[in-house]
């Protein structure tokens, strides 16, 4: 595995945060305004934009 310089981890993990699921809490408080996250992402094919 290749070592990754600080930039390049703090982007896959502030992708990892921003592609989890939303709390059912939040649903059920929006009454299914809010259902998904629209910045969920399919990890084997969609790839994140490395800002190089």
């Amino acid at each position: 595995m290749s070592k990754k310089n600080i930039k390049k981890k703090m982007m896959l993990g502030k992708a990892g945060k921003r592609s989890r699921r939303i709390p059912l809490l939040a649903i059920l408080r929006t009454h299914k305004r809010i259902e998904s996250n629209m910045f969920r992402r399919d990890w084997r094919h969609r790839r994140i934009k490395a800002e190089s």
